[in-house]
């Protein structure tokens, strides 16, 4: 059962019923539940649901939840001097909503919708002019916006967005309003459900772009003209190609993964990303594949590289041969066309490739990502040999552990996006993860880790809990990026440490992907006895079987209030 609350002031009616089907749509496996408040009560809606399980909550803010004269339904008067204390009022409203805000967001997430609907007709002054008392009143809503929008778990739904896709002035449906007390036309209603489940569970961002070159991250044909000849300038007409630019260097700095796969020369590709004006950095570029061969086998050197599924992988060429010679031999990839010669369909696909790469939050992971695939290349393929043991032994690695606390949200994102070293497939919504956090008697370490060829962040997230004395462990992910230095077994070193046991429960269940994490317990125990209860692995197995281990250890966690739950 997923559950969400909608909490508003109005009568939800139609709105609840699309928030219902546009859920049902984005978690097609499971039951729904929209659970609704009270009329005319959005502070008391608030402050209830507190005390009630849910996944998370969607918030529309009205203008007359904030004074009913501000609304159709209110008989407080029009008149200037009845007018006069609106915006003392409202702001003393909405000093409320932001305490009640802040508790609730602790709990659950939560989509917050500004006002959508028009003011009524009650400034003096001509509809064409804004009056002092409408302006006021606009500086007191973005300031209330501004401090809802830096609360823990609240979103703010994009105002743009919506009046893209739902224009003010088919907003409002003063008949429904003034029968039923539901203020929003059906098309509104449609956008509004949509958006704020988007809003509220937004799908997982992609993690890497293939790019093509000539007449896609500038014009021009480099074999033709040459380094000097191909532009992205306003001069050249190229000013789209700018554009494409400065949008994937703004991808690469959130985080997302950039590749190039080029038919051209790679001594004028090597010579063309060099040039000063190109407003793509260089160094955000892993890598480069530029030769004559197929692009789908550039694709597939890129994807290995990377280490990362063709399904979180999007692909952008300006030819549809090549476009249709990727997709026939990697359908997951989401391949799209660069039009170069038609700037509104650029502006589309610069829009598409923002929503398809978006994400809430940039984390300092993120940044790192690029640097710790090259220095990954520089690891030997296999860290088990002596060879390469001696080689990890040199790093100078420094493995740090500290409480979930300190990362909540780049655990959970761990989590729900790594896939080959991932015990279970086990999924989180924020909510979920929220309560996993507060189980009694559970405990939960967040691994960084750094070598000499730079820091690869936090990559690593090991959880569970203490049932009988039995220390079980159900959570345990760790990047990819961290392969082949040996930081799951010095995980696991630290888990028998400071749970002092003798043996611990790994909740491990076979997904399409994880064959790593297998592989990975099957030199402890034989996954043949694996049962309903999970995989016990010994102390004495794990010794046996642990490598040489040369990581400085850092401890900021303890299992110590865990153990006594």
């Amino acid at each position: 059962m997923r559950r969400v609350h909608l909490l508003s002031g109005f009568t939800p009616l139609h709105l609840r019923s699309f928030v219902r089907a546009y859920l049902k749509l984005r978690f097609p496996e499971d039951s729904i539940c929209v659970d609704i408040g009270l009329f005319g009560d959005l502070e008391g809606n608030l402050e209830r649901a507190r005390g009630q399980a849910a996944e998370g909550g969607i918030i529309p803010i009205e203008w007359g939840d904030l004074d009913q004269r501000l609304g159709f339904r209110g008989n407080g008067g029009w008149r200037t001097q009845s007018l006069d204390d609106i915006v003392p009022q409202a702001k003393d409203k909405c000093a409320r909503l932001t305490r009640n805000l802040e508790a609730l967001g602790r709990q659950i997430p939560l989509a917050v919708i500004p006002p959508t609907l028009p003011l009524p007709p009650l400034a003096h002054c001509p509809p064409a002019q804004s009056c002092e008392w409408e302006l006021r009143l606009n500086v007191l809503l973005g300031e209330f916006l501004r401090g809802a929008g830096e609360l823990t778990g609240v979103r703010l739904l994009s105002a743009s967005n919506l009046a893209a896709a739902s224009p003010p002035h088919l907003r409002l449906d003063i008949n429904m309003e003034l029968a039923t007390g539901f203020p929003y036309a059906l098309s509104h209603t449609d956008a509004l459900a949509q958006l704020s489940v988007r809003c509220l569970f937004p799908a997982e961002p992609k993690k890497g772009l293939i790019t093509d070159l000539d007449q896609t991250l500038w014009k021009g044909i480099l074999g033709d003209v040459d380094v000097d000849g191909v532009s992205w300038s306003l001069e050249d007409k190229a000013h789209v190609h700018a554009l494409y630019q400065q949008l994937l260097d703004s991808l690469a700095e959130s985080g997302a993964l950039l590749a190039i796969a080029s038919k051209n020369d790679p001594h004028l590709v090597k010579r063309a990303l060099q040039r000063a004006d190109l407003l793509l950095r260089p160094e955000t570029i892993y890598p480069v594949e530029a030769g004559w061969g197929p692009k789908s086998d550039a694709v597939g050197r890129i994807l290995k590289a990377w280490n990362v599924g063709a399904d979180s992988v999007v692909f952008v060429d300006d030819s549809p041969m090549d476009l249709a010679e990727v997709s026939e031999k990697f359908p997951q990839i989401q391949c799209m066309q660069f039009p170069s010669s038609d700037s509104a369909g650029v502006l589309t696909l610069l829009k598409r490739l923002r929503e398809l790469f978006g994400r809430a939050e940039i984390q300092e992971e993120d940044r790192l990502r690029v640097a710790s695939l090259r220095g990954a290349a520089q690891l030997p393929s296999d860290a088990t040999d002596a060879g390469s043991m001696e080689f990890i032994a040199r790093l100078k690695a420094r493995v740090t552990f500290e409480p979930a606390n300190c990362s909540q949200k780049r655990a959970l994102e761990l989590v729900n996006k790594t896939n080959q070293f991932n015990l279970n497939g086990v999924r989180f919504t924020e909510g979920d993860w929220l309560a996993r956090l507060s189980r009694p008697g559970s405990f939960l370490t967040v691994v960084s880790y750094e070598d000499r060829f730079g820091p690869l962040g936090r990559i690593a997230v090991l959880g569970g809990y203490f049932q009988e004395g039995r220390c079980i462990v159900d959570t345990f992910v760790l990047s990819c990026r961290a392969f082949s230095r040996s930081i799951e077994f010095q995980i696991l070193r630290q888990l028998f440490k400071n749970s002092d046991s003798e043996s611990v429960i790994f909740m491990f269940k076979p997904t399409e992907r994880n064959r790593p994490m297998e592989a990975y317990l099957g030199q402890f125990t034989s996954l043949a006895n694996a049962t309903a209860d999970g995989i016990e692995i010994s102390l004495d197995s794990f010794t046996k079987a642990c490598p040489l281990l040369h990581h400085e250890v850092i401890e900021k966690w303890t299992m110590q209030e865990a153990k006594k739950s």
